[in-house]
């Protein structure tokens, strides 16, 4: 009966693959460049770097400052002469600042702000950039993880019929007195452990298709056709030389390294002075004056003379930050070039794996055969039989597990160079 149930379970599940949608690999990856939410919550780190170079520009544009309001006081200001008081306000007035702010000059200053955000915004570009390869790389994961997985399910249903089999022919035999029951009931144990082993297979395939569909904003419960792709073909040599400037990580971390410098470039301008420009208009509401409204224009200089060291303490601080960020770049280009090497060792190391996996899948069936002839034949054991069938399940499922390495290892080597 549950043999039955499993074989209609298989048959509805090829069902539904038949009639799902053809899915290609290329596909995976251009619905999670477009739908992937973490990928789209990261593509606003460049949007919010590029207002910091506006806020940065806007130094160079004069500021507009206005500032009015109406103000009681307890008694009007007076000036004394002798025995004379004369008010030279009144007591409750409005007043009125209107003030244009212009840097005229400020050595440098600004510039090295404004370039220093451009170069934030460029390692925002980048780190999106490596944020999106990495994704890409999961997807690759899970995509090849579903049909490794589903070749795993099929090995798995093999080694149900045929452990049935194998139990059909213990039952047999201990019916004729040949065999003891010891064996039938071995027979029945392996037959319910190649159901687990089938239920935790199919749970696999279920569980990398959630994970797929997350990475590319699908429905959970979308299924489709996947595409048996090689990227072994797309990879470079395993020995080729392969220029790592392209990866996003390693831009990104070479513009903080060029932000940094503006930013000691803008910490060292601190001691020099500001010259800047003034245009206003003050109004006061005073009667006892002549002039209540006064226009001025102001050309001028300002300059730090002693803040407690903070200048100082900000330019070494500067300072600090730029050898931290060249120190990890020299760090990430020596950890990317051995994600590379590892990644084309794999490679070489998984085509490897398949020949000699596809060899031992032929032995593992030619021995299955060879010991299930022996134990009708009661030459052999119960045992040879189970352990057979188990060293032929483990070979293919070694054989699927190397491809899917192959395919991953390949676009490892991609994602190392940055151009998956």
């Amino acid at each position: 009966m549950r043999t039955t149930l499993l074989s209609l379970a298989a048959l509805l599940l090829l069902a539904g693959t038949a009639c799902a949608e053809p899915l290609t690999l290329k596909e995976c990856l251009n619905r999670a460049a477009t739908h992937n939410q973490s990928l789209r919550a990261t593509s606003y780190d460049t949007a919010i770097a590029q207002q910091q170079v506006e806020i940065a520009r806007s130094a160079w544009r004069p500021r507009i400052d206005l500032q009015a309001g109406y103000q009681a006081q307890q008694a009007a200001q007076a000036v004394q002469f002798g025995p004379i008081v004369q008010e030279t306000q009144e007591a409750d007035f409005a007043f009125l600042n209107l003030a244009l702010n212009s840097t005229l000059y400020d050595f440098g200053r600004t510039e090295a702000r404004v370039a220093a955000a451009r170069m934030q915004r460029e390692a925002a570009r980048y780190s999106y950039s490596g944020a999106e390869q990495d994704l890409f790389l999961q997807v690759v994961r899970a995509y090849y993880g579903i049909l490794e997985a589903r070749k795993v399910v099929q090995a798995a249903e093999d080694e149900v019929v045929q452990m049935a089999s194998h139990q059909k022919t213990a039952q047999a035999l201990f019916e004729q007195g040949v065999v003891t029951r010891n064996d039938l009931l071995q027979a029945e144990v392996r037959v319910a452990a190649s159901r687990q082993k089938l239920l935790s297979a199919q749970n696999a395939v279920e569980n990398s298709w959630l994970l797929l569909n997350y990475l590319t904003g699908l429905p959970p419960q979308k299924r489709g056709e996947l595409q048996e792709e090689p990227l072994t073909t797309l990879a470079p040599a395993a020995d080729a030389t392969v220029d790592l400037s392209r990866r996003g990580e390693v831009l990104a971390l070479r513009s903080a390294v060029g932000a940094a410098d503006y930013a000691v470039q803008e910490a060292k301008t601190s001691y020099y002075p500001e010259i800047f420009g003034r245009l206003g208009l003050d109004y006061v509401q005073n009667d006892k004056v002549r002039e209540q409204s006064i226009m001025y224009a102001v050309v001028g200089f300002k300059v730090i003379l002693f803040d407690g060291l903070a200048t100082t303490s900000r330019l070494r601080q500067a300072v600090e930050a730029r050898s931290r960020d060249q120190e990890r770049l020299r760090d990430l280009e020596a950890r990317v070039a051995l994600e590379l090497a590892q990644a084309q060792n794999d490679v070489k190391v998984a085509a490897a794996r398949i020949g000699v996996a596809e060899k031992a899948i032929q032995q593992g069936m030619e021995n299955l055969r060879i010991t299930k002839d022996r134990y009708q034949e009661k030459v052999g054991t119960a045992t040879e039989v189970v352990d057979a069938q188990t060293l032929l399940t483990q070979t293919r499922t070694d054989y699927y597990q190397s491809v899917f390495d192959l395919q991953v290892a390949a676009a490892r080597v991609r994602r190392a160079a940055g151009n998956l």
